[in-house]
């Protein structure tokens, strides 16, 4: 059984200068694999807080090199590996986390050499984590070129990842197949702006890939303030269950998707 656990569920620049929401990103455990999905700030104290050990961490996965998806990604990389004592786990980036472009360089070298394995991922890219899980990295359109997404295959079922995207030709089909699909959004209804996710925009990828849940995250100000109410008309109009994340949420994931409070 999957376990998916939402560490903190705001997103962009003023839902994580105010922490109207936590911005630790998602913790997704299957059997054999613990991974961390950008890692934002205050992840770690978060993860405290819900139980959760950083230390036994297996893959930190940063899909870009904007500070609430990566700001604590170091300090997890140093409790994957116990301080560096126990070169262990993977970091799995897009080319500005790895390698840095223009001003971005997130992660230092000195916590990549720490690290088993550094993969700089590219959409399109395809292989297996723990040689057993295979990821597909999916495209994103960004103000930072090189953002990705992920399909994930568990033993239950695909869990797909947007990251922040706006919608364009080719997002659709790179999320087919989802049974859980989780989506970043930063845009309420009638809010779209460049390079993220609206409402609207949601509804459409939504109807289109059919997964059995949507479920919203990293949200920024204005989607926080109606948050239920967004999912609620995406759900109307892509005829698919989509819910908004709450700090803490952990989803369940078997042969029911279950919803629990933490």
């Amino acid at each position: 059984m999957a376990k998916i656990t939402f560490i903190g569920t705001g997103g962009g620049r003023f839902a994580t200068i105010f922490q109207k929401r936590a911005t630790g990103g998602i913790y997704i455990a299957d059997k054999g694999l613990l991974m961390h999905v950008d890692p934002g700030p205050g992840a770690l104290v978060k993860m405290y807080e819900l139980g959760l050990d950083p230390t036994q961490t297996d893959v930190v996965f940063v899909s870009h090199a904007h500070p609430d998806h990566y700001t604590d990604a170091e300090i997890l990389i140093e409790a994957m590996t116990l301080g560096g004592k126990n070169r262990r786990g993977m970091l799995i980036g897009s080319e500005s986390v790895i390698n840095g472009i223009n001003d971005y360089r997130p992660i230092s070298f000195y916590h990549k050499k720490i690290v088993k394995e550094v993969k700089l991922v590219k959409p399109g890219d395809k292989f297996l984590i723990k040689d057993w899980y295979e990821i597909n990295i999916t495209p994103a359109l960004h103000s930072d070129e090189t953002t990705v997404g992920f399909k994930l295959t568990l033993e239950s079922g695909v869990v797909s990842y947007t990251s922040d995207t706006q919608l364009f030709d080719g997002l659709t089909k790179a999320h087919k197949g989802a049974r859980l699909l989780i989506i970043c959004l930063t845009r309420p209804l009638n809010g779209k702006i460049p390079f993220h996710m609206s409402a609207e925009d949601a509804a459409e990828l939504i109807k289109e890939v059919k997964p059995e849940l949507a479920i919203l995250t990293h949200m920024g100000l204005k989607v926080l303030s109606n948050a239920t109410e967004q999912a609620n008309w995406i759900t109307q109009n892509s005829g698919i269950p989509t819910i908004a994340a709450f700090d803490g949420m952990r989803v369940y994931m078997e042969d029911k998707i279950e919803i629990k409070k933490d």
